[in-house]
């Protein structure tokens, strides 16, 4: 299996290339951002991927420094209330229940600009919650690698870190509930799209650990998806260019009950059958994401901000 991923270098040169099982890396030729090549066609994207990959290696992941594979003019965005348990979720925590309960069967859903490229964070590095928030969960999410032509060109492992209590609170308040730093994951290397055979049915797993201990696991499919992942893209693309493509995090099918919330300190565990595995520590003070600015010219400032974990 081939990965698109985007690395920094011990130089802090950023560039991108093709991984393949080995942890091997070709670079593309000219360093192309990965804004650029969401700017292809999916033909000519899959043409370019295959030619890059039968090259020789010329570094390794161990060597460098993963980065969220978002850059550019590049938007993530979001969809909400596509499962059921989604739906049930929101039911639960809101005061004006209606709305969610409308969204679910409506033909047009719920899709919210979650964050620009520089304020996503990848595999180890911190997500956080916010400081005036009581309730607060992750939310495993296949996610969407769209080209500018709306193509699904790619998949990723998303968490869309939310804040039940502000948005159960005033579904108006739902961009502070989602949109802050360290809300926004990804994992840190492409899936084509080609190389994924049913992504209907793709297994997703979550666990929050906790003192070395599972608070909290659960499981789910994309075959329990209320809506169709075009169908999403397609409501996107409605009234709006993405010059540079865009991420769509296409809902949950996995909130945890009321009575949890997460902690600084516990590290989320989300994995996707074929997409891969993402794992982030926990923050509790918005103070401790600061670094990501500094990040935006200094990419290897987040070296100081990653943990490992055991294989």
């Amino acid at each position: 299996m081939t990965r698109i991923v985007r690395f920094a270098d011990d130089t802090g040169t950023v560039r991108t290339g093709v991984a393949d099982d080995t942890g091997g890396i070709r670079a593309f030729p000219g360093a192309p951002l990965i804004a650029e090549l969401l700017r292809l066609s999916m033909a000519e994207l899959r043409a370019l991927v295959e030619h890059t990959a039968s090259g020789p290696a010329a570094a390794h992941e161990r060597d460098v420094l993963p980065l969220p594979p978002l850059d550019g003019l590049m938007e993530l965005w979001a969809a909400g209330v596509t499962y059921e348990r989604s739906r049930e979720a929101r039911v639960e925590e809101s005061t004006e229940q209606s709305v969610y309960e409308r969204i679910y069967d409506a033909e047009r859903p719920e899709l919210f600009f979650k964050s620009p490229p520089w304020r996503v964070v990848t595999d180890g590095e911190p997500i956080a919650v916010r400081d005036d928030s009581e309730l607060n969960v992750p939310e495993p999410e296949l996610a969407l690698v769209l080209n500018r032509h709306g193509e699904t060109v790619g998949y990723l492992v998303a968490d869309d870190v939310s804040s039940r209590s502000i948005e159960g609170e005033n579904p108006l308040y739902l961009p502070q509930a989602k949109i802050y730093a360290g809300s926004a994951a990804v994992s840190s290397a492409i899936v084509p799209a080609w190389e994924i055979e049913a992504p209907d049915a793709l297994e997703i797993t979550m666990a929050v650990w906790r003192d070395g201990e599972a608070a909290y696991q659960a499981a789910t499919s994309t075959a329990a998806f209320h809506r169709t992942p075009q169908g999403l893209v397609d409501h996107l693309w409605r009234s709006q260019p993405f010059p540079d493509g865009a991420v769509l995090s296409t809902g949950t099918g996995i909130v945890p009950a009321l009575d949890f919330t997460l902690r600084a300190g516990d590290v989320v565990e989300i994995s996707i059958e074929g997409v891969g595995t993402l794992r982030n520590p926990v923050r509790a003070h918005q103070a401790e994401l600061d670094w990501l600015v500094r990040a935006i010219a200094e990419p290897l400032t987040r070296c100081a901000h990653r943990s490992r974990f055991p294989e």
